[in-house]
């Protein structure tokens, strides 16, 4: 079998992409390190910014030709899936896809098989915690309707809280402020989705502060999909 690879296209932010690197030990285990496929990293956190973007169309251009660009390059790499370590980038792919249609089929798109998860493990309902760019582009939230989903979003007079949370990853600066916010959100509601890719960050930090026993991490979702499809390969 040609060597399975995995790409990902990260730096949006570095802390979330290190906190990914972690899982795939953990969801790919191995007692010997080659045990486990090769995953290529490119940490590209020179791009503007998603949320920007999707909202003001901010250097819209410039950061669908950034992403197009690490897509290729690993699709060069050989890679046999790709992962976006962010989920605001998403609402970028059919824009990239028309760039770069060989990188259709190579994409693990964390929102779908997070949804995919959702509905077969029979869960009703969700609290989606995630950028207001992703919130308000509604990308969750027609996939969780099409999968007969309902869900709950934080208002927009929440969003400076959310963002904060998020900030506190990307600058690595913690307080008391953010533990509690985040603790806040995520205790309110039933099953959460942590739909922004700082946020299990923050889960792990303040783990023994969470009452709520039902989060779901997307990129979780999108390593154990790529587990499988991985374990399927190896056994041709």
């Amino acid at each position: 079998m040609k060597a399975y690879s995995i790409g990902v296209l990260g730096g949006m932010g570095t802390y979330a992409t290190i906190k990914m690197f972690q899982q795939y030990a953990e969801i790919f285990p191995a007692v010997k390190e080659w045990e486990r496929p090769r995953i290529i990293i490119d940490n590209n956190c020179t791009m503007p910014s998603r949320v920007r973007a999707a909202l003001y169309d901010e250097n819209r251009d410039e950061l669908i030709k950034s992403m197009t660009q690490s897509l290729e390059l690993l699709l060069h790499a050989g890679v046999a899936r790709i992962i976006l370590a962010c989920n605001t980038s998403h609402l970028f792919l059919e824009d990239i896809y028309k760039l770069l249609p060989e990188a259709k089929e190579k994409v693990v798109n964390i929102i779908d098989t997070c949804v995919s998860d959702l509905a077969r493990r029979n869960i009703e309902k969700v609290y989606l915690l995630a950028s207001e760019g992703t919130i308000l582009s509604g990308v969750y939230q027609t996939r969780l309707k099409s999968a007969g989903i309902k869900y709950d979003v934080p208002q927009e007079c929440e969003f400076d809280n959310l963002r904060y949370c998020i900030e506190a990853v990307k600058q690595s600066k913690y307080d008391d402020k953010a533990r509690q916010i985040f603790t806040d959100f995520i205790n309110q509601k039933g099953t959460c989705i942590l739909g922004c890719t700082e946020l299990p960050v923050l889960y792990d930090l303040y783990k023994k502060d969470i009452k709520n026993s039902s989060v779901i991490n997307p990129l979780e979702c999108a390593l154990n999909f790529v587990h499988e499809d991985y374990l399927k390969n190896r056994s041709k």
